[in-house]
């Protein structure tokens, strides 16, 4: 394939993208499968780009050529509140997002509607973000480009999660769940469920999947055996408390103003 060819795929992937026509990841009969050639193809555009100068006023911005940010319309339906945050060619941002300054999405991302992105907070490059989730303020969703065959983070509809969070290496949030204040969790991060006294580990594919409707705060377990156990230090592990209820959606609801 020419350079020219792979320009020309690259730019009509990235209107794909944008419009929702493609993603990088879909759930297919209940499962969520990566559309590798699409991470492939984000990449050819990473190295075909050119350096440029896209320096906006008294602020000095230099980046590839093939990957500007995004220019939207009041047609849209997205409501970009001004302070500072962007988009990069390529992601998804459907009517009726909210993003509060300075936040950024980064390329492959899809922001499905009625979803919030709160001041500071990060959409990381491939990440699938379901509908009416509130990402709030400081919270980062870790971006997966590489390997191509790896899940980006994904997180499903009704997701409320806290502010200074991170998600990151993949790990699914299924829907309704609740991420308190401060949680991080990574494929290395063993997740307790206090409801029945069981630790929730990585799959056969290395990713952490946090259970529909739990609630997760930030704890901590002792660690058993060496010095560490006779100084009597701990280890951080998030910790599933409940699962969601009636009580729990009242206070993560958001105010219909907002809106």
């Amino acid at each position: 394939m020419t350079q020219q060819a792979e320009l020309d795929k690259f730019n009509k992937l990235c209107d794909d993208l944008e419009s929702g026509a493609v993603r990088v990841a879909e759930k297919v009969d209940g499962t969520w499968k990566v559309n590798a050639w699409v991470k492939e193809t984000i990449l050819s555009g990473f190295r075909l780009g050119k350096l440029t100068d896209m320096t906006q006023g008294q602020f000095s911005f230099f980046d590839k050529d093939t990957i500007p940010a995004q220019q939207f319309t009041a047609g849209s339906g997205v409501r970009i509140v001004p302070g500072g945050s962007s988009v990069r060619r390529g992601a998804h941002l459907a009517s009726s997002v909210i993003m509060m300054p300075p936040s950024y999405v980064n390329i492959g991302a899809f922001v499905d509607e009625g979803t919030m992105i709160d001041s500071h907070a990060l959409v990381g490059s491939c990440a699938q973000v379901g509908k009416h989730v509130h990402l709030s303020a400081a919270s980062q969703l870790g971006g997966v480009l590489e390997p191509v065959g790896a899940l980006p983070v994904i997180i499903e509809d009704n997701v409320f999660i806290g502010g200074n969070c991170g998600i990151y290496e993949g790990t699914i949030v299924k829907q309704n769940a609740v991420i308190a204040t401060g949680v991080i969790i990574n494929a290395s991060t063993a997740i307790y469920d206090a409801t029945c006294g069981e630790y929730i580990r990585a799959n056969e594919n290395g990713q952490i999947v946090v259970p529909e409707g739990a609630v997760v705060v930030a704890g901590s377990r002792p660690i058993t055996k060496g010095a560490g156990k006779d100084d009597g230090i701990h280890i951080y592990t998030p910790v599933i408390v409940k699962y969601r209820d009636a009580g729990t959606s009242t206070s993560v609801t958001l105010e219909d103003l907002l809106r």
